[in-house]
């Protein structure tokens, strides 16, 4: 998982609240085995005009030029801001593949549904909690600044605004940890391998037929 310490991209606001996860990576898309290649799909529904399916060639599809990822000011856009209650609906992981592969490296929204919080971190995305007041302020900035940009500084929990003005948000000191040294769940468990393989051998040696047991 890719480490996150400090990271400074380009805004794009996502101006609607309760965006459902069906919406960030539509479920005809969850065919797929793999855990990559849901970036070119993400709001799919809201970004192209007609129909999209799963390995369509996105250059011959027709985006829809209203929406705000489509928007020359936003291209190349890492941190999304949004309104509450962002990624409810049900629990894919797909939603976050989808919006890291996309490029985003942080969203900032007033609250998010639990699953989807949880699998953020999981996936090396940093979901921020704001309030409403302070992510209205945002909003406001990132639709009169064209380019405008912001600093997320996860070790001090800061989001740094163009003008050197900050905002403090809170992290748990776990999920901050992960973050900071790219640790996943499998990540955590190899920095356990001595460990585990030593146990192994120890098991191997007082119940040598389960070595035959395995073969077989």
């Amino acid at each position: 998982m890719q480490k996150f310490t400090i990271h400074k991209g380009l805004v794009a606001p996502m101006d609607r609240e309760n965006v459902d996860t069906d919406a960030i990576i539509p479920k005809q898309f969850l065919k797929s085995i793999r855990k990559t290649g849901f970036g070119q799909n993400l709001f799919d529904a809201w970004r192209y005009l007609d129909a999209g399916e799963p390995g369509q060639d996105p250059a011959s599809r027709r985006p829809n030029p209203d929406f705000v990822l489509n928007q020359p000011r936003y291209q190349g856009a890492s941190v999304l801001l949004a309104r509450k209650n962002f990624g409810c609906g049900s629990s894919r992981e797909h939603a976050p593949w989808a919006l890291d592969q996309y490029g985003f490296r942080a969203i900032i929204a007033p609250s998010y549904a639990d699953i989807f919080f949880n699998n953020c971190f999981k996936n090396g995305l940093l979901p921020i909690v704001l309030d409403e007041a302070k992510v209205s302020e945002l909003f406001d900035a990132t639709h009169a600044f064209p380019g405008y940009e912001l600093t997320i500084d996860l070790d001090r929990q800061l989001i740094v605004k163009p003008d050197g003005g900050a905002f403090e948000f809170e992290v748990q000191a776990f999920r901050k940890y992960c973050l900071l040294n790219g640790f996943d769940d499998i990540g955590l468990t190899l920095r356990q391998s001595d460990k585990i393989r030593a146990f192994e051998a120890e098991r191997l040696a007082t119940k040598p037929w389960l070595a035959h047991s395995l073969a077989g």
